[in-house]
């Protein structure tokens, strides 16, 4: 899936918006391939899979393109 960085915490983790879910995707820094978490920016384009846990659906292989 593609979406966009929507906000990012200083406690490693953040949210991804997508035109293709109707609700944002929380990641964690663990969650990223390629990419360090302090190199990402809040609006950098981003694909990423799903996984659903027990809070709820999640990004993860999420990647910066």
């Amino acid at each position: 899936m593609n979406g966009v960085i929507k906000k990012i915490t200083d406690k490693g983790f953040g949210f991804i918006t997508s035109p293709e879910l109707s609700k944002d995707l929380f990641f964690h820094s663990n969650n990223l391939v390629d990419v360090a978490f302090n190199d990402l920016r809040e609006g950098d384009a981003v694909t990423f899979e799903t996984e659903d846990s027990p809070k709820g659906m999640n990004a993860v292989d999420v990647k910066r393109v």
